[in-house]
């Protein structure tokens, strides 16, 4: 990490990829990763309650819905959720949170009169989103999750902030939870990121303490849409955390 450590990107960078267009992180199918491993996340659990860390717009968090889980994500744009939604063919509500000065929630309503046209959907209101700074989010706010989904969180936060991060994520975890995590590992004097390099090591330092850490899968993930980072090669990772009291 010692090539990126002092590397940081502030919120409102973040917020202008979400104005400008420049989403190229965004993935319009479901994660092959995640559908990969699904039963090892669910374990055989009904409506499990997942956390999605910096969501996005992501669509895994609609398939996930239509499995009968909910799902409760957060990030910093009210463009991006209002893209999901809009995308997923959803309704949905839009509330203040009282926790959080300034954040407001999105809520996908349980009513809807779609056309016929539309394939019905199977969520029944189980898709909340929160718009506000991620460290500022609780589970004062929303309670414990069962299951979480990270791709594109920890490898986007800022390295200095990452025992920052994984001490936060590891608060919103239930005794039972099973955490899919998924990284990248390059050669970061090739590309200052993000997204960042997150070995394994790193995850041992911030995540160890806590959580039981396992390797799930290994694959080589360098797309087309890498060759302006000048890497020769790329490999994602997805791990299994669950907490040592399990």
């Amino acid at each position: 990490m010692s090539a990126q450590a002092d590397r940081e990107v502030d919120l409102s960078e973040w917020e202008n990829c979400w104005q400008e267009g420049r989403t190229g992180f965004h993935r319009s199918d479901v994660h092959n990763l995640l559908k990969a491993n699904v039963d090892k996340l669910i374990c055989g659990r009904p409506e499990v309650r997942f956390f999605f860390p910096l969501c996005g717009k992501a669509v895994d968090m609609k398939w996930l819905a239509d499995l009968g889980h909910t799902v409760v994500g957060v990030d910093i744009s009210e463009k991006g959720i209002k893209e999901f939604f809009q995308e997923q063919n959803l309704e949905y509500n839009e509330e203040a949170v009282a926790d959080i000065p300034g954040a407001k929630l999105f809520k996908e309503s349980p009513q809807r009169n779609e056309p016929p046209t539309i394939p019905a959907k199977s969520t029944d209101g189980k898709i909340s989103i929160y718009q506000c700074d991620l460290y500022k989010f609780s589970s004062a706010v929303a309670g414990h999750f069962g299951g979480i989904w990270d791709r594109g969180a920890l490898v986007a936060i800022n390295p200095c902030d990452r025992q920052k991060y994984a001490s936060l994520l590891v608060s919103l975890m239930s005794s039972d939870c099973r955490y899919l995590l998924d990284t990248l590992e390059y050669n970061p004097e090739l590309y200052k990121g993000p997204p960042f390099f997150v070995s394994e090591d790193d995850i041992k330092t911030v995540f160890g303490g806590s959580c039981n850490i396992d390797l799930l899968q290994s694959v080589g993930g360098l797309e087309e849409g890498h060759k302006s980072w000048r890497l020769d090669s790329l490999t994602e990772k997805l791990y299994l955390l669950t907490t040592k009291t399990q």
